[in-house]
């Protein structure tokens, strides 16, 4: 039996939607975008042009959610089917977008550089608990402008996963559609196997921005999954208790649900978000909150109560560095996403509210992702009825150290971590250095990033890639970019 956690009856998801579908109908979502404005106009919805408000109508929601997808697949770079979106399926990613890097060696933060994301790719082609790669950090040695873009052709070069990522502006959505026509030749092929999510995110309260906006468009037209990142703050940017904060979620998430499906019914999405119980004491927005966990939970109850696959950004920390905070707000998020079922958990690797990146914490949150994924699968006999030949066996034999059934199963019935994790006694720990936990990570780290297997995708593909990435580069004054080290 799969093990699951649940906050939300029945009832009070649908009394939720009821309510989040009452606001884009009767308060409207301001939308800065006259193409969808139009066309959302031309589906039914009333406009006021001079707030940019639409207000939705029952029918257009319904028809939404019917051509949404129940569940979709990414593949790898090479076409394999890396991740599967469906049901109560758990998968992992890094976090996303951090501007900062926890530097392993100096202990320090600072701005992430090339070097830095080459080797955060490499690391990530070596946990194999995280099914995708993340956008993870932004670069600060290439211009702004194609700081998204250039992540994801890094990202394409180095490590084969299938990649969950996002445009800044609405001009660099062209460069990583055509970074993505490189490796798939098609836009058929593009569509039969994903390479990417986008995340698109709504400002709240209640409105689309003209880039992300955009964003849902484009992505749309290509069949490129996104997923929806609402982030209401309970509390300060929307109502402060969390069935009130569901509510708004619910209304923004249906609102670019019902513009990617107007655009190209049948884009496959993930019902997701950011949201955070809103810290007034600090005035921060706290991931580690058990309030903002729960929220996350939740809302992926609505998402798979409406039949749609699941994001949230959860098992992350909002301390600075790998200290016991850290650990036991990753654990704590993790254990409740993967019983929730959230088939896309975003996470891994990041600290201090989504705005840095750390290799070292990658390390060990690959070994949490991977107690996780045990967790998930439950408990069922494996040859253990009848009972009587096993305990005869241990009777005569006084252990069952070297018995078929214990050889036959002692790796897949509990999770085995690596060396990051020490499960050794205090003798022995102390005769192989009484290493930390911080010294563990940094020689994992290094140890994976030393045998790093190149990518074995095509060299022409790369020669394209990165063709693509150069003029890219050119257009905003970068002649050569960043050396790659």
């Amino acid at each position: 039996m799969r093990p699951v956690v649940r906050f939300l009856e029945n009832n009070l998801i649908e009394r939720i939607i009821a309510e989040g579908r009452d606001i884009m109908c009767k308060l409207g979502i301001e939308i800065h975008n006259e193409r969808i404005i139009t066309s959302l106009a031309d589906h039914g919805a009333r406009v006021d042009k001079n707030t940019q408000k639409v207000f939705f109508t029952q029918s257009l929601i319904d028809k939404a959610i019917a051509a949404t997808p129940h569940s979709f697949k990414l593949y790898d770079v090479l076409g394999n089917e890396a991740v599967d979106l469906s049901g109560f399926n758990v998968n992992f990613t890094p976090g996303s977008a951090a501007i900062y890097y926890l530097d392993g060696t100096t202990k320090s933060v600072r701005r992430p550089t090339t070097s830095d994301y080459i080797r955060y790719a490499k690391l990530m082609s070596k946990m194999k608990n995280i099914a995708s790669q993340s956008t993870a950090m932004i670069p600060s040695d290439v211009h702004e402008k194609i700081s998204d873009s250039y992540r994801l052709y890094l990202n394409l070069l180095y490590c084969e996963k299938p990649v969950v990522t996002g445009a800044f502006t609405i001009e660099a959505f062209e460069i990583m559609k055509n970074l993505q026509l490189a490796v798939r030749g098609t836009k058929e092929n593009l569509k039969a196997k994903p390479l990417t999510v986008f995340s698109c995110c709504p400002t709240s309260p209640l409105k689309w921005s003209e880039i992300t906006s955009q964003n849902l468009i484009d992505c749309a037209v290509y069949s490129i999954p996104v997923e929806y990142i609402a982030m209401p703050l309970s509390g300060f940017m929307s109502p402060v208790t969390i069935v009130g904060t569901l509510v708004q979620h619910t209304a923004e998430t249906l609102s670019g649900l019902v513009i990617s499906q107007i655009f190209n019914p049948g884009t496959p999405v993930l019902y997701g978000g950011s949201p955070a119980f809103f810290d007034v004491r600090y005035e921060t927005t706290p991931m580690g909150s058990i309030a903002t966990m729960m929220i996350d939970c939740a809302y992926n109850e609505i998402g798979k109560y409406l039949r749609i696959p699941t994001q949230a950004y959860i098992g992350l920390t909002d301390a600075k560095s790998l200290d016991v905070q850290a650990g036991f707000e990753t654990a704590t998020g993790a254990t409740l996403a993967a019983l929730a079922g959230i088939n896309n958990i975003s996470g891994p690797g990041m600290i201090d509210f989504e705005s840095c990146f750390s290799l070292e914490k990658l390390v060990i949150d690959n070994e949490i992702c991977g107690t996780m994924l045990r967790l998930v699968n439950g408990i069922e006999p494996k040859e253990d009825f009848p009972s009587l030949p096993i305990f005869e066996e241990l009777l005569h034999d006084k252990h069952l150290l070297i018995a078929d059934h214990t050889r036959k199963y002692f790796k897949g019935e509990d999770y085995l971590p690596g060396p990051v994790i020490n499960r050794a006694n205090r003798s022995r720990w102390e005769e192989d250095g009484s290493a930390t936990e911080w010294e563990r990570a940094a020689h994992e780290v290094e140890k994976h990033i030393k045998t790093y297997q190149p990518t074995r995708l095509p060299e022409n593909i790369q020669k394209d890639l990165t063709k693509l990435m150069k003029s890219e580069g050119e257009r905003y004054g970068m002649n050569e970019l960043p050396a790659r080290i």
